[in-house]
């Protein structure tokens, strides 16, 4: 399995990470079924230009470039600044962790084989700016997802050199001074440089955002060569209209074989009912909840209470409730007896797994799951079995619910939080001393602490 990952010049913003939870659905409920999934999710690094807005991704600056220039630092530094920043968000969300998390950076020398390959195919021509993947000698491309909204004339090329509006850059040659598309230069010509620029058969210059994910998926998933159909590849919604069909097109005319059997895109995430955008300052982080003292897992269980085909429109009302519902069913767990869990743990409600599996397997009917969860809870079987089942549950759900966490509305401070934390590791290295004198201090802070077995419940007193 394969996911789109982000372009790392800013923070990666919760409709982002709308995409990147349900891939983690996805990659959880496929496990849970019984298959080994390899998971390879990438890293834009370089190539992906700011054109991609308007309608021409060929064009415009690189946004990780541009981001180094507005910041007065290094395009790598910036790369590795956000990249880090997407990491912790992803293990904030709990999100799986791919077999590989790859840079495109990292890859330059598959990429420059893959349009080499495409150029011994006859698929690529030249231009001053760059090697063009030409869609008219790939006679199927259009026919995925939206592309047939994508036909001649119906946006306006801004490069005039391309023979086609649909045609894609593969490698893009690196600018000369004074041009504004980028012209390849002349022998002993002086260039403007770029940060990030390569050599390769055709000059120096730096991939195009199209080719990366082929390349990097044909390396991790395809044997090194474009041998072998990808299972499933996944992203946003925005991606269907034209990096996954460049990615079909250049993947199969390299390799002669289809490229994915399923593809899974996310909708869009609405903030009160209008598109996420800096300019209207509402493309929200994790960051920016946790800092108004919402759980990032509550912003995991907002986004199963709608399908992923659909829109989700986000509001802080709703997740206050996806907030309050969650520490409700912690609080309702905690009242379960760990002894009775641990006795009878292999005994857990049938009837309810039968009804969660039948809802994750009909296309990750999430909102569905929920409710067989919430009728699980409510149910009148013992605690024991409907632990043992809610656990599993979690396996999906990816809640976190076997670990300690906050049972009332409001968060813990996170300085009690890292407490926590210490007391725990304290505990596992059999320091009970130290890890005593730990829980006064969270006493004195206003919080007590219940062991359960494995499970400590933290309340405020």
């Amino acid at each position: 399995m394969y996911t789109c990952g982000p372009t790392v010049y800013d923070f990666a913003h919760i409709g982002n990470f709308r995409t990147y939870t349900m891939a983690d659905v996805l990659v959880r409920t496929l496990a849970y079924n019984g298959f080994s999934v390899k998971y390879i999710m990438n890293i834009t690094d370089v190539g992906h230009l700011t054109g991609d807005n308007t309608g021409d991704a060929d064009t415009g600056e690189d946004r990780i470039e541009k981001k180094a220039k507005g910041e007065g630092k290094s395009a790598w530094d910036i790369a590795k600044f956000y990249t880090r920043a997407f990491t912790e968000d992803f293990k904030k969300l709990n999100l799986t962790a791919p077999y590989r998390l790859v840079k495109a950076t990292d890859h330059i020398e598959e990429q420059i084989a893959l349009v080499k390959k495409l150029e011994e195919k006859g698929f690529t021509y030249q231009t001053s700016d760059g090697v063009y993947f030409d869609t008219a000698k790939f006679p199927r491309y259009g026919a995925f997802s939206s592309l047939d909204q994508i036909k001649e004339g119906a946006r306006v090329a801004i490069n005039p050199e391309k023979r086609n509006p649909r045609d894609f850059a593969l490698w893009k040659f690196s600018p000369r001074q004074g041009s504004t598309l980028g012209k390849r230069p002349a022998k002993g010509e002086v260039r403007q440089r770029r940060q990030m620029e390569w050599e390769s058969p055709w000059g120096m210059g730096f991939p195009g955002w199209h080719i990366e994910c082929s390349a990097m998926s044909m390396a991790y998933l395809g044997g090194g060569e474009p041998s072998r159909t990808i299972d499933v590849h996944a992203g946003g919604s925005d991606l269907a209209a034209t990096h996954h069909p460049n990615e079909i097109a250049q993947s199969e005319a390299a390799s002669g074989r289809p490229f994915v059997k399923y593809w899974m895109h996310v909708a869009f995430m609405l903030i009160d009912g209008a598109r996420m955008s800096k300019s209207s300052a509402n493309n929200y982080t994790v960051s920016d909840l946790e800092r108004r003292d919402f759980s990032p897992l509550a912003l995991r269980y907002l986004y199963f209470q709608t399908h992923y085909r659909r829109e989700l429109n986000f509001t802080f009302a709703s997740l206050t409730g996806a907030q309050m519902a969650l520490n409700r069913l912690r609080e309702e767990i905690s009242q379960w007896s760990e002894p009775k869990i641990a006795r009878l743990r292999r005994q857990g409600c049938a009837e309810y797994e039968q009804k969660f599996l039948e809802a994750i397997n009909d296309d990750l009917n999430m909102p569905e799951a929920m409710a067989v969860l919430w009728e699980l809870v409510k149910s009148d079987y013992p605690t024991s079995a409907k632990a043992e089942s809610l656990f599993k549950f979690d396996e999906v759900l990816g809640f976190n619910l076997r670990v300690p966490q906050v049972s009332r509305v409001s968060r813990v401070p996170r300085g009690v939080m890292e407490l926590v934390r210490e007391r725990e590791e304290l505990r596992k290295q059999k320091r009970f001393h130290l890890a005593d004198q730990v829980r006064a201090k969270i006493s004195k802070l206003g919080y007590e602490l219940r062991d359960e077995g494995k499970r400590t419940i933290i309340r405020k007193k």
